[in-house]
């Protein structure tokens, strides 16, 4: 394809009309003396003040170039300083030229003009208003081609770069880990959970929605995610966190909203707030489902307007910050009920994350038990290990549908705890790891996530059912449900095969019931007496 190259006429480097101008290196002139890169065309944008230059530059460039159509554009700026009115100018031409990319390639020339014009011409190249590669001359060393210099093509697409693309992948990963909190986590719906976590943590200042069981690391994730944004100098506020359970009366309002002196019996001076606090960095609000309706009202408008009053003032203060919120709340239930606005949920729902716990992420369980051993040697100055048996004695328990882990990291980080303190010279055995599982077990719920655990326990035993997994739990249970409502074993065969009988010619519904049932040791007469 023909080449055709855009630049701006140097009145600096491009000067001169005396036949001494040939010693000197010309950047708009060099850049067509170039052997190997013939420029069809030269698009050349001037001042009126400099037409006199403009014309011994174009008569220079057919002297070296003879294929090479210069085609003059007038380009007028009161002040080529002046970025606002260069960037208009160059965008509007940008906008109006008559690109045809199938039959040309085009080359921005960014040697010439001030920085100002040098900067625009990257940006406009970059977002593609001028879909072009950058060009870029300089003088030479050798004195053979010491006015024609060198040129060097820029690509900004950076994926063509191996190294350069090699140190973004680095730096992506380096953040996700960091996200992790060096965590080699092997469960695949969490890694692209915290990869998608990590590009809107880069890119967006809209509000993020943690959800998640108590226990699933909202509080230290949000904290994470202030400290990249920090790195990455994306914001340069204080990280501000609020657990809006501990929020109650006439207080809730002051500590976030902040108050005048006077404003109620006790308000002895101003307080500016957490809001104001959190100016410029992020306000975590933990468990945001617990708010009043008021705070709700004052918080959905701090949000879009970056304004607010505090208690007893007629003058609205600012802030600008980054709302991230956490909750173990079905918040969409809450506005059902009435408790939570709709309104605000809408506001803070753009970026929803569910963070799964630990019973949902059993592979998940061996590097967090890891990470919680380094965590205790960081505090106390002790290293302390597992000894192979009690090892694997701890993880087949933790991994095993009995492990309830109801609060979640907390569960794992206070077992780990237990277990180091009381390990003898710093070896963890199978003592303490029975003594730990009698103890997590007796602290559980009951129910231990069971679905129908009472029914089933009723039915199969608890050691039995504590061998089965919560899907067989979950199917278990609506089977026996159907055959409790039906008649006979017939009756509940025909129902619960009601799809798969049409594809066979003769049905035995109550034998295949009879055999599902046979494999956990159940009867019709078991669950008939229920």
């Amino acid at each position: 394809m023909q080449k055709v190259a855009l630049g701006l006429l140097g009145p600096v480097l491009d000067q001169g009309t005396s036949h001494k101008r040939w010693e000197r290196w010309r950047p708009t002139v060099a850049l067509c003396q170039q052997d190997d890169l013939l420029i069809r065309r030269f698009v050349l944008l001037y001042q009126r003040r400099y037409s006199r230059l403009l014309k011994k530059v174009v008569e220079d460039i057919r002297q070296v170039s003879p294929e090479t159509e210069v085609i003059p554009r007038l380009m007028e700026f009161d002040n080529p300083w002046n970025f606002e009115e260069v960037f208009s100018a160059l965008h509007d031409f940008a906008v109006a030229f008559p690109f045809d990319p199938e039959q040309e390639e085009y080359l921005v020339h960014i040697t010439t003009g001030t920085h100002v014009a040098q900067i625009c011409l990257f940006l406009l190249t970059e977002s593609r208003h001028l879909p072009a590669r950058l060009v870029q001359t300089s003088p030479s060393r050798q004195p053979e081609t010491k006015t024609s210099g060198d040129y060097t093509i820029i690509d900004l697409d950076l994926s063509r770069y191996d190294r350069i693309a090699t140190r973004f992948n680095q730096e992506k990963n380096d953040d996700i880990c960091f996200l992790k909190s060096g965590i080699a986590t092997r469960n695949h719906q969490f890694n692209r959970l915290i990869e998608q976590i990590e590009q809107v943590a880069a890119n967006s200042v809209e509000p993020i929605l943690l959800t998640g069981p108590t226990g699933a690391g909202k509080s230290r994730l949000a904290r994470r995610i202030y400290e990249l944004k920090k790195a990455r100098h994306r914001l340069k506020g204080t990280f501000v966190e609020v657990n809006c359970a501990t929020l109650r009366g006439d207080a809730s309002m002051s500590a976030l909203f902040g108050h005048k002196r006077g404003a109620f019996t006790g308000a002895i001076q101003d307080r500016p707030g957490l809001l104001r606090a959190a100016d410029g960095g992020i306000l975590f609000l933990d468990e945001v489902g617990e708010l009043g309706a008021d705070e709700q009202a004052m918080l959905l408008r701090a949000i879009e307007e970056k304004t607010f009053l505090p208690v007893g003032s007629d003058m609205e203060s600012a802030s600008d910050f980054q709302l991230l919120c956490g909750t173990n709340r079905d918040l969409n239930a809450a506005v059902a009920q009435g408790t939570f606005r709709e309104d605000l949920l809408a506001r803070i729902n753009l970026w929803t994350f569910h963070l799964p716990g630990l019973r949902e992420r059993p592979e998940d369980i061996e590097p967090n038990l890891d990470y919680e051993l380094d965590r205790f040697a960081e505090r106390t100055g002790t290293r302390v290990t597992f000894n192979r048996e009690a090892r694997r004695h701890f993880l087949t328990f933790a991994m095993s549908s009995v492990a309830a882990w109801s609060a979640n990291f907390r569960d794992l980080g206070a077992a780990v705890t237990r277990m180091a303190t009381l390990a003898p010279g710093g070896r963890i055995t199978v003592e303490e790891v029975d003594e730990e599982i009698a103890r997590l077990r007796r602290g559980w719920p009951q129910n231990n996530g069971n679905v129908k655990n009472d029914f089933l326990a009723g039915i199969l035993g608890e050691e039995a059912l504590a061998d089965l997994d919560l899907f067989d739990q979950a199917q278990l249970t609506r089977v026996l449900e159907i055959c409790r409502s039906s008649r006979s074993l017939s009756e509940a065969g025909r129902i619960l095969y009601q799809a798969s009988r049409r594809e066979k010619k003769t049905t035995n519904d109550a034998d295949r019931l009879r055999k599902y049932l046979a494999k956990f040791g159940i009867t019709w007469k078991d669950i008939a007496g229920k």
